[in-house]
């Protein structure tokens, strides 16, 4: 293996090793950030890396580069690659970063909830425990209620006491 090789191979390393550093530590490394004012992200700087070391070495190998010149062709397919993967993770990690999501539920969004009774609800204090679905995700939650409530009743949130807990009653068929 020539040395353009390896060191092609070195330069393609460090930009998987700053991918997996971005990745899993980029909290920790503002530098670069365009949203820190830096013209790129470490994103873009390891995919680019990556890629102009890899075709490089795959260049150089193919081409058989020993030369100066076959050298210089070798890097001109490096950074061949490295431009479109650059861009590419530039666009990535931007929407990555501008993705959109559901406002987090608080409390508030438990109330009006329809759910079942899992653990009976005793009269007065103490807790039972019911089942509801909040955000499409079922959630179990501790229950008062004025009045007990058996397993598998269904129950209406009247009141969040707190994040864990709730003031239910148990809502009735409609006879008709």
């Amino acid at each position: 293996m020539a040395t353009a090789t390896v060191v092609f191979l070195v330069i393609g390393g460090f930009g998987v090793a700053l991918l997996a550093l971005a990745l899993l530590g980029g909290e920790l490394l503002h530098i670069g950030h365009p949203d820190a004012g830096g013209p790129v992200s470490l994103e873009v700087v390891a995919g680019f890396l990556g890629a102009f070391g890899f075709a490089g070495a795959a260049a150089t190998e193919l081409f058989g580069a020993r030369t100066p010149v076959m050298l210089a062709a070798a890097a001109a397919v490096g950074a061949a690659a490295a431009v479109p993967t650059g861009w590419l993770a530039w666009r990535l990690a931007r929407a990555a970063r501008n993705m959109r999501t559901d406002a987090t539920p608080t409390r508030d969004d438990l109330v009006g909830t329809l759910g079942v009774v899992v653990t009976p609800v005793p009269a007065g204090s103490g807790y039972g425990e019911v089942r509801i679905r909040l955000g499409g995700q079922p959630v179990k939650l501790n229950a008062r209620a004025v009045q007990a409530i058996p397993i598998g009743a269904q129950v209406f949130v009247v009141e969040a006491a707190s994040e864990t807990s709730v003031v239910v009653e148990e809502t009735r068929a409609i006879q008709g």
